[in-house]
């Protein structure tokens, strides 16, 4: 049995998560989801240039890409002002 071992699971890179939830509240909504839509594709790059297996980055960026927008929500919500 062949084990594929992630030696840094992207959901585990809690500084770069934050900061590109904070780069993309900083943009307008379209540029925001299109900046966190470029960056994943950045990651996807890099990972297919060190060799992981493309079922291993689908799966990983999947949850990167779920946490940079769910702290990305976070923050639109934590900027909103009541009543607005």
């Amino acid at each position: 049995m062949a084990a594929e071992i992630v030696p840094f699971p992207q959901t585990r890179r809690w500084p770069f998560i934050v900061r590109q939830a904070e780069r993309a509240a900083a943009l307008k909504p379209e540029s925001g989801d299109r900046y966190i839509s470029d960056q994943i594709r950045v990651q996807r790059d890099w990972m297919a240039r060190i060799g992981i297996s493309d079922k291993l980055i689908d799966r990983e960026l999947r949850r990167l890409e779920a946490a940079i927008r769910t702290a990305h929500g976070r923050l639109i919500q934590q900027t909103r002002k009541p009543g607005a």
